[in-house]
Formats: C-alpha cells, sequence, structure tokens
C-alpha cells in the first residue's frame, strides 16, 4: 500500500508552554495543563492517518521487519515522524517501498533514547535537514549535538509541550529512563503514541487523558510488557478497558503473550499493527 505526503513548513506555537530552539520552558506545567484544556475544541479538522514504517513484523512483501519502532503520522497539513527505529538502512528502505520522501517529514519526535528509536535518524538526517526534532532534555549531549551538526532545528521537551495544532507530546515521564510520548487530538477522543511505554503504559494513558481531558479513542505502540505475567498483562487490559480506551494497537516491545491477550479482550477493535499497516483514523468508530 502506498502513501503520499505534504511538505509544509513548521509555524505553530506551543499552546502547553512556549519552547524555543534549546527546549526552555516559560510557563509552569499547571498553567499548560489549563491552557490545553481550555482549548478543548481544538480537534483535528481532518483525521490523523498513521503509517508503521518500522516494527518487529512485517506482512507485507518488500517491507523489512526489525526490532524497533517507527510511524509518519499525517495530522491536518503537517507530516511527524515517530521514533526511527534501530537500522537506518532499513528505515530508508522501508519508506523507499512506501514511497515517503523524507524531505517531505516536517517534525521528529523521539520517545527515548534507546538505540531501537533513534538508531535511525543519522540516515535520516542525511537525507533531509529541514526538521524540527523534538526529543527529551534527558537525552544524551552527543545525539544532540549529531541532530544540530545535521543542521535539523533541535527543542528539549522536559514538559507537556504542543507540537504542532492538534499532536502533543506527553512531556518527560519516567524516573531513571524518561520517556515522552505523542498525543493526536481528535473529535473521536485522543490517540497516544507510545515507543517503548518505560514508564508504564497505563501511567501515560492517564496523563494523555489527563492532559487534554478527552477521552481515549486509539493507544498504540510498544506497551513493554515482555516477561510481565499473565495476571499482570490481565490487570493492564482491564486498566486499559477501566479506563474506557476504545480501541487497542500494541506492538514492538509488548510481547506476543500480551499482544494474543489484547487481542482476545478487544476483539473487533484490536487494531493489529506490522510494518505497513496505515491507519485511518476516520475508519475508527
Amino acid at each position: 500500500m502506498l502513501v503520499s505526503v505534504v511538505i509544509v513548513a513548521l509555524t505553530m506555537p506551543a499552546v502547553f508552554g512556549e519552547t524555543n530552539s534549546t527546549g526552555d520552558q516559560s510557563s509552569q506545567k499547571g498553567e499548560a495543563m489549563n491552557e490545553v484544556q481550555d482549548n478543548s475544541s481544538q480537534v483535528a479538522g481532518d483525521f490523523p492517518e498513521i503509517t508503521v514504517i518500522y516494527d518487529n513484523t512485517s506482512q507485507q512483501e518488500g517491507l523489512q521487519a526489525a526490532w524497533g519502532f517507527s510511524c509518519l503520522i499525517k495530522v491536518d497539513d503537517k507530516t511527524i515522524l515517530f521514533d526511527t527505529g534501530g537500522d537506518g538502512s532499513i528505515l530508508m528502505a522501508n519508506m523507499a517501498r512506501l514511497e515517503i520522501d523524507p524531505r517531505s517529514i516536517d517534525l521528529v519526535v523521539l520517545s527515548h533514547e534507546h538505540w531501537d528509536h533513534v538508531g535511525g535518524l543519522p540516515e535520516l538526517l542525511a537525507e533531509t535537514d529541514s526538521v524540527t526534532v523534538y526529543l527529551l532534555k534527558s537525552f544524551p549531549v552527543s545525539l544532540k549535538k549529531a541532530v544540530k551538526k545535521a543542521g535539523a532545528a533541535l527543542v528539549e521537551v522536559t514538559e507537556p509541550v504542543q507540537i504542532c495544532e492538534h499532536a502533543y507530546s506527553t512531556g518527560e515521564m519516567g524516573t531513571k529512563l524518561k520517556e515522552q510520548a505523542l498525543i493526536l487530538r481528535t473529535d473521536r477522543g485522543l490517540v497516544l503514541v507510545a515507543g517503548c511505554a518505560h514508564p508504564g503504559i497505563v501511567a501515560m494513558v492517564r496523563k494523555a487523558i489527563e492532559l487534554t481531558e478527552s477521552e481515549a479513542l486509539l493507544v498504540m505502540g510498544g506497551f513493554h510488557l515482555m516477561g510481565k505475567t499473565a495476571s499482570e498483562i490481565e490487570s493492564i487490559v482491564s486498566d486499559f478497558k477501566k479506563l474506557g480506551v476504545k480501541y487497542a494497537a500494541p506492538c514492538h516491545c509488548t510481547g506476543e503473550a500480551a499482544i494474543e491477550m489484547f487481542h482476545q479482550s478487544y476483539q473487533e477493535h484490536f487494531v493489529d499493527i506490522s510494518v505497513g499497516r496505515i491507519i485511518d483514523i476516520s475508519d475508527l468508530d
């Protein structure tokens, strides 16, 4: 399946709290939360479309699977690359196969510093420097220097921040290993995209709901449940239901057992993820 993207410059200011290229915040977290809640009517006019570029599994001929995660998100007139997988050659090959032009990407959001989510960044930046990279302030200095050396703009994230008109970062979550997730706002509810959910996928869902005061339409990405017991996974699936998550799309580090348990629980509201999968949010009731 082929997708096309549109080249648009990023000009949207932050709503959660203003940031500059060094990541300095000009408002406190509580004020930022109030602002986004006050703008709850600002939801995407065009439903987002999400294309999985990098994942552990692939069901389409010519697309490579490898450990890691990356997806391309089209929301209104912006194009966001969330994470870059672990191998740049695989990332770029899959993008080429899907007819995604790297130069069409406006924004890159990196969930956390692990290699399987940032490994493809150098190859991407070699193809385009006209992007803004959102990463956490806690990322290694060496990675930040590499982004700047490539000529890309850099925004360091600590608190929740608006990335473009209908896309937001949860801000830094977790303790030893910090991570951010991406929130997309639609008039059907929020979409949460997680890289590995090291701080806990349930905590990330709660944070997204709290920030936006919206119901959760879809939660997708790595849920980091490999090695969890069946009872622990059952509890997490139950929490999803209690939080009102309508669709679940676990992949990557979620683990086969947990993915199957989500599938059994969510049935027709389970979204199967693999490289090349395109999710049109307008198809979700």
